[in-house]
């Protein structure tokens, strides 16, 4: 039986930690070669390179990147490419927060965030379809979003600005692609075990409060995430477009039952 992802080629950016990571390691246990965007810590990405030779998936190539920047998307694109020939799923899932509410947060922490989360997926989501269609053969643009695509989370407000955006996005520009057999779908994680979210793992009073919330009672690991992703990316997902795949242990759901 031939993995499922076998000659398929990925870009995954914001891919050498978190939920990236797991999605990198995900992809390629399927079968396929993998670009690895990062901005930061190089040498996670060539551990995360060695990590994935040692288990016999030694197609992958980090690059470094800067997502918020056109032209470095335009790098990843053209990495697949000229290292492997082609691309067939774009993961739009580098992902930055600021904590802060609407009336705090500064310009330049409103552009960071909608730079790296809704700017860069955006584009990323452009420049993967043009070189789609180019081979003819449709794709997979998987961009991660988040619960608060829809949720609320007060004190977050950028973030949740940039993920309701992402929804968007993902809803018109599936069914501009569609026809060219190019599919979009958001994952929506809730609540992940990864560094993002460091501060609330660390106070075991807020995770007494999150665990309750949560009808699973625990966080995801991010590799729970990951499987979804590789899911999506493969022919089992085949008829999946323009819509978020919700990721999140019931926790949008959650009721006091009052």
């Amino acid at each position: 039986m031939s993995a499922p992802l076998a000659g398929k080629v990925a870009v995954v950016t914001g891919g050498n930690s978190g939920i990236g990571k797991a999605i990198v390691i995900a992809l390629a246990a399927q079968g396929a070669s993998v670009v690895i965007d990062y901005v930061s810590h190089p040498e996670a990405t060539e551990a995360l390179e060695q990590q994935l030779a040692a288990l016999g998936e030694d197609q992958v190539v980090g690059v470094d990147a800067d997502v918020s920047k056109v032209a470095d998307l335009q790098l990843l694109v053209d990495k697949a490419v000229s290292a492997f020939g082609r691309l067939d799923v774009m993961v739009n899932n580098a992902g930055v927060e600021t904590r802060t509410d609407v009336l705090s947060t500064a310009e330049e922490q409103y552009e960071f965030v909608m730079n790296v989360n809704l700017k860069s997926a955006f584009f990323g989501t452009q420049l993967a379809a043009k070189q789609m269609i180019k081979q003819g053969d449709g794709g997979a643009i998987i961009t991660i979003s988040s619960v608060h695509e829809d949720w609320p989370m007060p004190g977050n407000t950028a973030y949740c600005l940039s993920k309701g955006g992402s929804k968007m996005l993902t809803r018109t520009a599936g069914q501009e692609l569609g026809p060219h057999g190019i599919r979009l779908v958001n994952v929506g994680p809730g609540a992940v075990a990864t560094p993002i979210n460091t501060s609330t793992m660390a106070d075991p009073a807020k995770m007494k409060v999150l665990d309750a919330a949560i009808p699973l009672g625990r966080m995801a690991q991010p590799e729970e995430i990951a499987s979804v992703v590789a899911f999506l990316a493969s022919d089992g997902g085949a008829y999946l477009n323009a819509t978020t795949v919700i990721v999140d242990g019931g926790l949008m759901h959650s009721s006091p039952g009052l």
